[in-house]
């Protein structure tokens, strides 16, 4: 770089002059041409002075440092609640209580008790609805179902409920919801119901079959009864409160697992539904809307509003929703939350979640403006899995501490979990197809290895 200067001694002639009037114009780059000289040489004493940059502290911040940060670690600050599981109010491990009070014939298949409502507390005693199915024989299968043999788990199955006044011991107290006659929304099988407490009455959504589950699919609307008592009678309306999509709509053929909570003066109905289907389904969650029970539901229109989940389980947490993705899809084993009820953000990540589970939400239908969290809830486990010949749900007790109130320590280890027997794992080895197919692979790899 060339800097120029002024030279002394320079006369007073007018051609003189002319010339330092240009030389002028040209000497005001000067000071620049310093200063940037100067800068250049002051930030390069600086580099060759400066320290090597601090290593990650040993102990974890509990605020964002401020500091470069890869992307994991930037991830840990801006996308979960807390950057330690323990100290996230939205992680927890769950643990699992038989229950009292229910019989299974034995495990012979021929009963089946699943998908439990959310709990409520009426008159002292906490009141739960679930699918049940009791029947000759247990399920047969797509082909081998008739009026009276079950397709599916759900397949001929009603609604029942039971109470209880602590939570594991509980009393059946008998049907809610029986199969209509046909051709009413349900007469097939009704299942998987959602409670909702509005203005003083009860309302009971669920799963209504117009044909054997598993002809097509495992098709089906949304239809509601409702009640002045948890203990009913209860009136269906019988018609569909919230129906399919439209023909190549994601939910054209499913609308299911209706759980209904209170916000903004409005029910938001979330539901599942079965779509794609190639080479499998992919299941995700919707959201419908209504000011009135009985409807009309308005579907979001940014549905689906969850990408994953074959059973999920909802409650207000602070000013928003969280939700638990259980099962299937990309987010999986997720807690999420939104604190518009709409766009959902992953949360926590955990395991050992529940299946089919429905929580005691004591502020699920209040309208609340800072939900408090849950901590306990029935889900089912499922007997007999892969096969039709016993093939049942029981209920199982579940808790955990994803509340505001509630400080359960041992629900927040994330250390030891999961140390499973061996026994678990060759549970879950190779079939015999899939062991015929690694062999031909490792086959062809010693073929090209000895070439």
């Amino acid at each position: 770089m060339q800097c120029h200067s002024d030279r002394a001694g320079e006369g007073n002639s007018a051609d003189q002059k002319t010339k330092r009037s240009a030389k002028g114009r040209e000497l005001m780059k000067a000071p620049i041409c310093i200063t940037v000289s100067l800068l250049i040489v002051s930030i390069q004493s600086v580099a060759l002075a400066e320290e090597p940059a601090q290593a990650f502290p040993f102990v974890l911040p509990k605020e964002k440092p401020d500091r470069p940060l890869s992307a994991a670690m930037e991830r840990l600050y801006t996308a979960y609640v807390a950057p330690r599981p323990e100290h996230n109010e939205l992680y927890s491990q769950f643990k699992y209580t038989k229950l009292e009070g229910f019989d299974y014939n034995g495990g012979d298949g021929t009963i089946s008790r699943r998908d439990p409502s959310k709990i409520i507390l009426e008159n002292g005693k906490y009141y739960v609805w679930y699918t049940k199915r009791h029947t000759a024989v247990s399920p047969k299968g797509r082909l081998g179902f008739t009026d009276t043999i079950p397709s599916s788990d759900w397949d001929l199955a009603e609604v029942w409920y039971a109470t209880s006044k602590d939570g594991f011991t509980w009393k059946e107290e008998g049907v809610a919801i029986p199969r209509p006659p046909k051709p009413s929304p349900g007469w097939r099988a009704v299942c998987t119901p959602g409670i909702l407490k509005w203005e003083g009455k009860f309302y009971l959504y669920y799963q209504a079959f117009l044909e054997p589950s598993g002809v097509r699919g495992d098709d089906c609307p949304i239809a509601v009864s409702f009640a002045d008592s948890p203990k009913g009678p209860w009136t269906p309306i019988n018609k569909i409160v919230l129906p399919t999509g439209a023909k190549g709509e994601w939910d054209q053929y499913a609308v299911q697992d209706p759980n209904p909570l209170v916000h903004n003066g409005k029910i938001y109905m979330y539901y599942k539904s079965d779509s794609d289907g190639d080479p499998t389904k992919v299941r995700m969650q919707g959201l419908a809307i209504a000011d009135n029970p009985l409807g009309p539901f308005q579907k979001h229109t940014l549905n689906p509003v969850l990408n994953s989940g074959h059973e999920i389980a909802l409650f207000p947490f602070k000013e928003g929703v969280a939700v638990l993705i259980i099962r299937d899809g990309t987010e999986h084993f997720t807690i999420q939350y939104a604190e518009d009820w709409v766009n959902f953000e992953i949360a926590s990540i955990t395991e050992l979640m529940p299946t089919g589970p429905g929580f005691f939400v004591p502020d699920a239908f209040t309208d609340t403006k800072y939900g408090r969290g849950v901590t306990w809830g029935l889900a089912h486990f499922k007997l007999a899995a892969g096969t039709w010949a016993r093939n049942h749900c029981v209920l199982t007790r579940f808790d955990c501490d994803l509340s505001l109130d509630a400080h359960y320590p041992e629900m927040k280890d994330h250390d030891y979990l999961e140390m499973y027997r061996p026994e678990h794992y060759y549970r879950h080895g190779l079939s015999e197809g899939l062991r015929k197919k690694i062999s031909e692979m490792n086959q062809r790899q010693l073929g090209r290895v000895q070439k």
